[in-house]
């Protein structure tokens, strides 16, 4: 299978954000990819919770969710929704971080809510309350897919093991990791949690991502580290986006998995010990 993954630098305008979107997925189609990827936050990045409730929508109404579904059936192809921000109906008002497989009817095959919420502080001047507006999820979640069972995770997940030991013990044999991933942790880490992510589960790391600065109505804006990544099971990086928008593209071949697994079978070596 070739995997084509989008990398995109959006704003917090969701329809002015779609055009770009639709025009990378449909060069990931030409580029002979039948699953495609974007990023976290396709439709949107806002630090703004009062804006965050202007632009988002529910599932249901959600206009880049119709449009990326239409696309993936007339295209004929598997795709990955990152993320999309989504209303729901939650008394605090929080939002979903919500991950959507789609298949080549146009069809909503698994949903995966972001688990861990990305509250730290990195500086003075750099914190971030993904809780405050989000409200994590509670569900790991596989996928079957005529190209391998997927396992679905969204950025800050990333620095939970558990949860990957958990999805590739399940079944899957590919992981997604569609990310924001900030530009000063991501400068220190993201290839290496990916890395280790896939050395330790034998999949392949399915990664795309945001890049660059990411202007705001209301906010300062942020930044982005980019380099979306696809990472082959023995660890190897297979493609890099490097920093720009763009599309990269890589081929996943499931013998590798077994393969990886076969020299260095941890995942069957789990021992029950005490303490700490």
């Amino acid at each position: 299978m070739r995997v084509g993954l989008v990398q995109l630098t959006v704003t917090d305008d969701p329809a002015g954000n779609l055009p770009q979107t639709l025009a990378l997925v449909r060069a990931a189609v030409a580029g002979g990819a039948g699953f495609v990827l974007t990023p976290e936050c396709t439709n949107a990045l806002s630090s703004d919770r009062a804006h965050q409730q202007d632009i988002l929508h529910p599932e249901d109404s959600d206009p880049t969710l119709a449009a990326l579904r239409a696309e993936a059936a007339r295209a004929d192809i598997w795709l990955l929704i990152g993320s999309l921000g989504l209303k729901t109906r939650d008394d605090d008002g929080r939002f979903a971080n919500r991950s959507l497989l789609i298949d080549p009817t146009g069809a909503i095959t698994a949903r995966y809510d972001k688990i861990h919420m990305f509250d730290v502080t990195l500086s003075e001047s750099e914190t971030y309350r993904e809780s405050a507006s989000y409200r994590p999820g509670a569900r790991a979640v596989l996928a079957e897919t005529p190209f391998g069972m997927l396992g679905l995770t969204v950025c800050y997940d990333i620095r939970f093991p558990a949860l990957y030991r958990r999805l590739a013990q399940g079944g899957a044999q590919i992981i997604t990791v569609p990310a924001a991933f900030n530009h000063i942790t991501g400068a220190a880490h993201w290839e290496t949690l990916l890395r280790a992510r896939a050395i330790e589960t034998g999949c392949y790391i399915l990664a795309p991502a945001q890049t660059g600065f990411h202007a705001e109505v209301r906010g300062k804006g942020r930044r982005t580290h980019g380099h979306s990544l696809v990472i082959a099971p023995w660890g190897e990086v297979l493609a890099d986006a490097g920093t720009d928008p763009g599309v990269i593209f890589a081929e996943i071949d499931l013998a590798e998995v077994a393969r990886a697994r076969a020299r260095v079978p941890s995942l069957s070596h789990d021992r029950p010990f005490d303490g700490p």
